[in-house]
């Protein structure tokens, strides 16, 4: 199976005259100047030469905006560009984002020309009252209306989900993520909502309107959801912001973050927090008093299986007593576990 490789390309603001309360797509991003078809080839180029792996599959992403908003022949510079790459072999397709709506006929026969294969739509919540409360100036109809469309014209559809947008319960995202698993899409990304400077909601957070989930609110919340999505097989491709330079520490000089659940690793807080969770309960159901287990897992797991810093070794401590020893087994597929009694008090 070839590897697959994303060429990002950031287009934020572009196309969207929106002013969504927590969005600065600029800041977000990391990028500050519109994109010219000389910017997409460039980054084209750059990513190619930086590619080892000969067996791959490569796909060109234009993220950050709302790309389908854009007049139309900007689009059409912008695919183009990033078209001759494909027509030379060189990328396989393209992928864009935008808002759900901006999506019609029209508009999806056009970039079925230019050999887009996956359409993200930015949905964030299925409550109408909490997209209205974050100035998002669209409904959920709209959603479902987009995702049927770009189903229909055989497209990859994909959804992206926000945690904590103001007065947004864990309720409502549970809601969220049932309504949108009726819409088939074939990938999700997960977001938790994170205070950026020159954002509307900035300002509600410092007048004490908004108050951001914590860190720990965030990855129950995230883990909630991602157990609904993996349980219907729906690829779960990003769990919180890409960190950049303006995505950092709010403690840092240059970072544009002035609260919420900001952590480096977010996603592997919330997978590590799902292994710990399945790990606990099979320990729980073991007919003895345990003090030393090996749990066997393939090497892919590792990491979230040790968790953050070894924090699942040391919970497991804490809470049950429980010494682990952690041994790779290739045999074992990804995401698979078994454990075996070492020893017992």
């Amino acid at each position: 199976m070839k590897k697959e490789y994303i060429i990002p390309i950031f287009v934020p603001n572009l196309g969207c005259p929106n002013d969504c309360t927590f969005c600065n797509q600029k800041k977000i991003s990391g990028k500050q100047t519109n994109v010219t078809a000389k910017d997409v080839e460039k980054t084209i180029e750059y990513y190619l030469k930086n590619f080892r792996d000969n067996s791959k599959y490569v796909q060109v992403a234009f993220f950050g905006g709302s790309f389908t908003g854009i007049d139309v022949e900007v689009q059409k510079e912008l695919l183009e560009a990033a078209n001759k790459y494909i027509k030379a072999g060189r990328v396989g397709s393209i992928r864009i984002s935008t808002r759900p709506d901006y999506i019609n006929k029209d508009i999806l026969k056009m970039l079925k020309k230019y050999h887009v294969t996956t359409i993200e739509l930015g949905v964030q919540s299925s409550n109408d009252y909490i997209l209205n409360k974050s100035k998002r100036n669209h409904t959920f109809q709209d959603v479902i209306n987009a995702s049927k469309l770009i189903r229909r014209y055989r497209f990859t559809l994909g959804h992206q989900m926000m945690i904590g947008m103001p007065e947004s319960t864990e309720h409502d995202e549970i809601n969220t993520a049932k309504d949108l698993i009726k819409l088939k899409p074939k990938m999700i990304r997960i977001y938790p909502v994170l205070v950026i400077k020159g954002t509307q909601l900035e300002k509600e957070y410092k007048e004490g309107e908004y108050k951001p989930l914590t860190l720990e609110q965030a990855v129950e919340r995230a883990k909630i959801v991602s157990y609904m999505f993996r349980k219907k097989n729906i690829n779960i491709i990003r769990i919180g912001l890409q960190n950049t330079e303006e995505i950092t520490d709010p403690k840092q000089d240059k970072s544009e973050v002035v609260a919420g659940p900001y952590h480096p690793a977010f996603r592997q807080l919330v997978e590590a927090g799902m292994w710990y969770d399945s790990i606990a309960e099979k320990i729980k159901k073991i007919n003895m008093k345990v003090k030393t287990v090996e749990i066997r897992i393939n090497n892919e797991d590792v990491n979230n299986v040790v968790g953050h810093r070894k924090e699942n070794i040391r919970k497991l401590k804490e809470n049950y007593d429980v010494d682990v020893i952690v041994k790779q087994d290739e045999k074992l597929k990804p995401g698979k576990f078994e454990i075996n009694v070492i020893e017992t008090f």
